[in-house]
């Protein structure tokens, strides 16, 4: 595949300044592209769109395929006569500079009920939406209902017949509470048709979303639920084997994602069909595709389903070249970026460079002790995506100023410059690299410390919050991004075409 030199931003919406609560993609996320387009950047980077679970995580979401309900714009939906501005106007007191998701959540599942009560004239629409999302959209909805039913708890915790999917039990859920399993799937409408009027405006404005997705999906989810059959799980529901990454450097015990592990050779066997699916829905909201753990379709963790930490797992074969080979002969030329970090079987790099598909290199990975590093800008070969950070990292700032000194030294010899401005010197080194892409987190634009990272890996509370204050993203910053842009030639192009 060819992609053209040019730069963007990773800002989840969320992170968006402007609406109350949260960042969201009405009128406010507008306004973000008219700037990015100023900036002289061609990409916008998101985290997972799904509906979020444990932990308030885009990579720990209840669907693979619906959209998040807290994203819906209050905004959009009073200028559809769905609410009254009142009820945006009567908002609770939200700080502006994080998301507060419990109070939000509540907040706006109240609105979108509101709205559901107006649906009005919009009947038709509606129900157009739920026969083309069939395949998904009843299963998540009934989901979503039995989960507030029993008190948001794990689909594993609750009556073994709904458990376990007992047709009876089925057709009396769905009849018993129809009215509130169409509030969810009113929910993705209203998802679904404020994302597409947002990237039209991107494509309008030569900009394409990077999209993201996680290779494993969440053990409670509907996707698990519904297709059982797919999953490696016990007759109770839960992980016979879980997903994670063994012991290294970095943790004596690894990281124990908990997810369950796929049974690939039923996947394999039904044409990867549910695979094919879920890229067919991502590809509706984005024009390109981060696979997040791309090695696990390679060889991935073994973990068994009891275990409290990764240490005793084991290496298993994945489908490989026959996935992606499978899955291009339906959909064509897959737009993906392999999130190919950390040590890796010599097979996953193989696998990357016969598919084509770009690999990541980080900035802040190059310079611990080996001053070889293949993370190191010059150094980054085109078919790749350079990145400040990831959501992952700490801010460039933050990272900075927790190095040593003999590490700091290191950062600012190679960059020839003091650290009075250490995030834009190093965003001048990873856009100069020959890498196709280049993107930094918003936070570095707006030279953020530690305070303002993302997440923090392997913990589960105060993640995922951040959000840019009002008028953060000031004329200064824009105007020096497009300098940046300009100065390092990678400037806006033609993008490929993307699916509808």
């Amino acid at each position: 595949m060819h992609f053209t030199r040019s730069s963007g931003v990773l800002a989840h919406p969320t992170s968006l300044p402007g609406p109350p609560g949260i960042g969201d993609i009405g009128p406010s996320a507008h306004v973000w592209l008219d700037q990015l387009a100023r900036m002289g950047c061609a990409l916008w980077q998101v985290l997972p769109l799904g509906p979020t679970g444990y932990a308030d995580s885009p990579y720990q979401s209840f669907s693979s395929f619906a959209g998040n309900p807290n994203l819906i714009s209050p905004e959009s939906l009073v200028a559809e006569g769905l609410l009254d501005e009142v009820e945006i106007r009567n908002a609770p007191a939200f700080p502006d500079d994080r998301v507060d998701y419990g109070t939000v959540i509540a907040w706006k599942r109240d609105l979108v009920n509101h709205a559901f009560d107006n649906i009005g004239g919009l009947q038709d629409d509606f129900e157009r939406f739920r026969h083309a999302n069939r395949h998904w959209i009843a299963d998540y909805g009934l989901f979503m209902t039995l989960k507030d039913l029993y008190g948001g708890h794990s689909w594993t915790l609750w009556p073994p017949l709904l458990r376990d999917r007992d047709p009876a039990q089925m057709e009396k859920a769905s009849s018993a509470y129809a009215t509130e399993i169409r509030r969810h799937e009113f929910a993705q409408f209203l998802f679904s048709r404020q994302w597409n009027v947002l990237r039209r405006r991107a494509r309008s404005l030569g900009i394409g979303i990077i999209g993201d997705i996680p290779i494993f999906a969440a053990g409670d989810s509907a996707d698990v639920w519904a297709n059982r059959q797919l999953f490696q799980l016990t007759e109770a529901g839960e992980p016979a084997f879980q997903a994670g990454v063994p012991p290294d450097y970095f943790s004596e015990t690894g990281q124990l994602w908990g997810n369950p592990l796929y049974r690939w050779d039923e996947h394999q066997r039904t044409g990867f069909a549910w695979w094919i699916e879920r890229f067919r829905a991502v590809f509706r909201l984005v024009d390109i595709l981060r696979i997040d753990h791309f090695r696990g379709f390679v060889n991935y963790w073994e973990v068994p389903g009891e275990a409290l930490d990764a240490v005793k797992g084991r290496w298993v074969d994945g489908p490989g070249e026959v996935f992606f080979k499978t899955v291009q002969q339906e959909l064509g030329t897959l737009p993906i970026i392999a999130e190919d970090l950390g040590e890796l079987d010599p097979r996953v790099p193989a696998l990357r460079d016969l598919l084509g598909f770009p690999g990541m290199k980080v900035f802040q990975f190059g310079f611990d002790t080996d001053r070889t590093s293949e993370f190191l800008p010059h150094k980054y070969p085109r078919n790749s995506v350079a990145y400040t950070g990831t959501h992952d990292n700490d801010t460039t700032r933050g990272w900075f100023e927790s190095l040593d000194d003999a590490r700091r030294s290191f950062v600012l010899e190679y960059l020839g410059t003091d650290d009075s401005e250490i995030a834009w010197d190093i965003m001048w080194a990873v856009w100069k690299s020959r890498s196709v892409f280049a993107l930094a987190p918003l936070q570095d634009l707006l030279d953020l410390p530690t305070e303002a990272r993302m997440n923090r890996p392997g913990t589960t509370s105060g993640n995922w919050q951040w959000r840019a204050t009002p008028g953060a993203i000031t004329t200064e910053v824009q105007q020096r991004m497009q300098a940046l842009n300009r100065a390092t030639r990678r400037k806006p192009g033609k993008r490929r075409r993307s699916r509808e």
